[in-house]
């Protein structure tokens, strides 16, 4: 695990930590620039030095200010992938994932070159690839140095959209199967939504929330940060029942669940579904014939005023759903806190 209990001061900056972070899965740091994202974790790296306090990676002090210990980058055992891959121009694909090879991952140079589809680029010079494949170079080259922990400054953000789709899957697969923890460092909420198991938000170098993604996407925290467009729940759930007649899924959601068009995925499996808060309406009994094949008792846990419509936090099970309606519908079905109704979501609307 990753513990982080320092402050530091670059200009008029202050980024305060006190967190611990895990030894697994992707955690995305996000925030708006300047929040302080890159400079938390050059102070990870050790490309920068706290003024005070701890940064302790798997037991092993990394910085401490009070003892004046702090470990130079090549002995923290990290891998850090930039903006900018940051290739060697002289150098072959296949010399640049050499370069810095631990000893211990030679064993393992065939199959993360096949993870990260590099195989055919292996005689190319850096020069004569996309940005894309200059990316999951940089990715390999710094996996083969068997880092404890690999750190990822917005990877993507030097890339066009077609480059962008060509990437995320090899850092889904790659999260899915090799055991190194990944500090992801994005302002892209699709990026973090495709990727990250947790998330820890940064607004003026202090942490605003931190949690799973689920719950961290659902907070009212992190509410001002979506785009109307984007204000949404992420649910995870897992693969109950494939309908016999027609191209739906079912997916369990607590003791309740939800029809969605059919998902090529294994029963019992686990996968994340995306609801729009406009595509949530409310009522306050079933109705008893609908075209609507999800309606979920749900409980009233906030509402709020935004911009003439009414954002409202439900509550269905231990989960966060949000809906959006109109301030008429408020009023005339009577919604506020502690009140109990139904959500209906049409299964067309759900996306996976």
């Amino acid at each position: 695990m990753l513990e982080l209990n320092f402050t530091q001061t670059l200009g008029s900056h202050t980024l305060t930590l006190n967190e611990t972070l895990p030894a697994s899965g992707i955690t995305a740091i996000f925030g708006v620039s300047g929040a302080g994202k890159t400079s938390l974790i050059n102070a990870i790296s050790g490309l920068t030095r706290p003024q005070s306090g701890r940064i302790v990676l798997n037991n092993r002090v990394l910085n401490d200010a009070e003892k004046k210990v702090c470990l130079s980058p090549d002995k923290r055992r990290i891998g850090y992938v930039f903006q900018d891959a940051r290739l060697f121009p002289h150098y072959s694909v296949r010399g640049n994932l050499r370069y810095g090879m631990a000893k211990n991952m030679a064993g393992q140079f065939d199959k993360l070159v096949a993870l990260l589809g590099i195989e055919p680029l292996l005689d190319r010079l850096p020069s004569s690839l996309s940005g894309g494949e200059k990316q999951r170079v940089a990715i390999g080259r710094a996996l083969l140095t068997a880092p404890e922990l690999l750190l990822l400054d917005e990877p993507l953000a030097s890339l066009d959209i077609p480059r962008k789709r060509e990437l995320l899957p090899y850092l889904q697969r790659l999260a899915r199967e090799i055991n190194v923890p990944m500090l992801y460092v994005s302002h892209s909420l699709d990026e973090i939504l495709h990727l990250a198991d947790k998330v820890l938000v940064l607004e003026a170098g202090r942490v605003k929330a931190f949690g799973n993604l689920e719950e961290v996407w659902g907070s009212s925290v992190m509410h001002p940060w979506l785009p109307k467009e984007q204000q949404s729940s992420i649910l995870k759930v897992s693969v109950l029942e494939h309908h016999p007649h027609y191209a739906m899924t079912a997916l369990a959601l607590g003791d309740q669940h939800l029809w969605v068009n059919k998902i090529d995925t294994p029963i019992q499996s686990t996968l994340r579904i995306r609801i729009q808060a406009s595509d949530v309406s409310l009522v306050l009994q079933p109705p008893l014939q609908t075209s609507i094949r999800n309606i979920l008792r749900a409980k009233v846990a906030q509402c709020f005023d935004d911009n003439g419509q009414v954002e409202v936090q439900l509550e269905v099970g231990n989960r966060t759903l949000w809906a959006r309606i109109s301030p008429w519908a408020r009023d005339e079905l009577g919604i506020k806190p502690g009140l109990w109704l139904y959500a209906q979501i049409k299964s067309v609307s759900i996306t996976a």
